[in-house]
């Protein structure tokens, strides 16, 4: 009875919140007119010249473009590129600008990357759906669901001023109820381990905030937040969206530990029936920490390594370790590893503790395999 209590009240609460948000398209500015695909015909010159006030060369070229798209499609016009160097057939995409007195202007804005994009998600779907079969499936269809909830109900409740502490929190719940029940079934392991990731994400956000606040992190330590705050005209709170993404970063990784850690307790009570309570308890926390230690690693190497360019740059120069950590952009990874850290190794007891209450009744069962743990989870860092 409380299974099906629990999932028509999450069900509702993601319902719920799909109505509450209205999507809205942005509008764009006034002054640029397009953004077309184009392919280079020729590069008619290029040179090396430096960068003004720099001692640093940049490559500029002047190219002849086919437009592929837009109201200018097919024609051929003439383009002054010092963004990236391009070669002849390079596909791409320009900015058209038109000034007020009709003066038009020409940018390269961006290669065209989707084919390559588009085949490595084609390879990745071949890869899950082999390995995973039917459980591959559901957990491509999960992780789908989980980005279209972020892209179609969280980010634009965000820009509509929503409070990003409480969105994120409302959205991971219904994030992780869709990657746990749906990928691993509707049973009590999966009970065991929504219920136990749940508590350790109100812990986490409420670490979060504790630590954002005392390390006075304002959440423009990167040029998007710089960017944004000037695009929505400072309406956005922009130490809450920080505590929202890390929030939504540390979803993947306690799902993980979840889901391992109630199906280890399932499998002791299938396979070792004569077992106490505690000391099943005691068991798994043994596997969940050696699980802890692994993914712990994980989650610093992936932040250091979002962080390396960053970390070249100011190695480079004379500022010492401690002068690095203290600036906002390196102190917000630091305080995200840390805080994510916490609360996937707080997950583990609550999982485990729940786990061994809540499958008590499996005892001497036969262990089911067809929700067993997967890897192909929803990491949002």
């Amino acid at each position: 009875m409380y299974k099906k209590l629990l999932i028509i009240g999450v069900a509702a609460l993601c319902m719920s919140l799909f109505g509450v948000v209205q999507i809205h398209a942005q509008e764009e500015s006034s002054d640029v007119q397009g953004v077309w695909k184009a392919k280079v015909l020729e590069v008619t010159n290029q040179e090396t010249r430096l960068v003004p006030g720099t001692d640093t060369q940049s490559t500029y070229q002047t190219l002849q473009v086919e437009v592929l798209e837009g109201e200018r499609k097919g024609q051929i016009i003439t383009i002054e590129n010092d963004f990236l160097k391009l070669e002849k057939g390079d596909a791409f995409f320009m900015n058209y600008l038109k000034k007020a007195d009709g003066t038009e202007l020409y940018s390269v804005r961006d290669i065209e990357r989707r084919p390559t994009i588009y085949f490595l998600i084609a390879l990745f779907v071949a890869v899950i759906i082999s390995f995973g079969g039917r459980q591959g499936i559901r957990s491509l269809i999960s992780l789908a669901g989980s980005l279209l909830i972020i892209l179609y109900v969280l980010l634009p409740a965000l820009l509509k001023g929503y409070n990003p502490v409480l969105m994120s929190t409302l959205i991971a719940t219904c994030i992780l109820f869709l990657a746990i029940y749906f990928t691993h079934g509707f049973n009590k392991e999966s009970t065991a381990a929504f219920l136990g990731t749940v508590i350790a994400i109100v812990v986490t956000g409420i670490l979060a905030s504790l630590a954002v606040s005392a390390a006075s992190l304002s959440g423009f330590a990167s040029d998007e937040s710089v960017f944004l705050n000037l695009t929505t005209r400072g309406t956005l709170n922009m130490q809450g969206l920080l505590l929202g993404a890390i929030i939504i970063g540390v979803l993947g990784v306690l799902d993980d530990i979840a889901i391992t850690q109630a199906t280890v307790v399932r499998e002791l009570y299938g396979t070792a029936p004569h077992l106490k309570r505690l000391e099943i308890y005691k068991i798994a926390i043994r596997v969940g920490k050696e699980h802890v230690g692994a993914l712990v690693n994980t989650l610093a190497l992936a932040y250091t390594g979002a962080s390396l360019p960053l970390l070249l740059l100011f190695s480079s120069g004379s500022t010492s370790v401690s002068m690095i950590l203290n600036y906002e952009i390196f102190a917000t990874e630091v305080i995200r590893t840390i805080i994510g850290s916490i609360g996937l190794i707080l997950t583990v007891p609550i999982v485990t503790g729940l786990a061994v209450v809540l499958l008590e009744k499996t005892r001497g069962q036969k262990p089911h395999h067809a929700h067993g743990h997967s890897h192909s989870h929803n990491h949002v860092h």
